[in-house]
């Protein structure tokens, strides 16, 4: 029987193997390395506002799958959006004290280690969105048509387009667009090589945090 591939997986055989062990590996070693640190935000943000430590969100995974994100929690428990359907802007007062460090820093993506080891994301891909994020007032996918292409790879903690600067708020459809260009790029000429050069620069990327509320 003749047979049409509509979307293929980039990643196949042996790169897929790769790219798991990678993860995990590396995932596991991270989250030994950092459990100081982790507990000591834990700690801090029971400290600072009430309600729980860590704030789990769908978003967008594989295959448009949706997945369960960790993240802690960096919002007031009563104004939390799951959905992130209002951008976090600059002094936003939804965003705790705490959370403000947390978020500028990116600490609050650590958890999303587990998630790594549970198999929902990858070390390194597109980053996960949230079901109603937007460029402005519109949905992502009404901005950009090519979007769920970038679905077809487990999304990461970090990414190309993170390291090129288009991490942050998403106010304008520009921002939207260059960051789905810099996840189909990476999904084209991906490699293990390219997944630890992208690990590798990522702590110099987090040191710009002019657009990270």
């Amino acid at each position: 029987m003749a047979m049409l591939d509509l979307v293929d997986k980039p990643l196949e055989a042996w790169g897929g193997i790769a790219k798991w062990l990678f993860d995990k590996v590396i995932a596991t070693v991270a989250l030994i390395l950092l459990a100081p640190v982790m507990a000591a935000v834990a700690v801090i943000i029971r400290l600072d506002s009430r309600g729980p430590v860590f704030f789990r969100q769908k978003r967008y995974g594989f295959n448009n799958e949706l997945v369960e994100v960790f993240k802690f929690r960096s919002m007031y428990t009563d104004m939390c959006d799951a959905a992130a359907a209002k951008l976090v802007t600059k002094e936003d007062p939804r965003v705790t004290p705490v959370g403000r460090f947390i978020r500028k820093t990116s600490i609050d993506e650590l958890p999303q280690l587990f998630n790594v080891l549970l198999g929902d994301l990858s070390l390194v891909g597109p980053r996960p969105h949230a079901l109603a994020a937007k460029a402005g007032d519109d949905l992502y996918d009404d901005v950009v048509k090519s979007y769920f292409k970038r679905h077809k790879v487990k999304p990461g903690i970090t990414g190309w387009a993170q390291i090129n600067g288009w991490r942050g708020e998403t106010d304008t459809h520009e921002k939207i667009e260059k960051r789905v260009e810099h996840d189909l790029y990476y999904i084209e000429n991906w490699s293990i090589v390219l997944d630890l050069y992208i690990l590798l620069k990522t702590p110099f990327a987090l040191l710009k945090t002019e657009n990270s509320y």
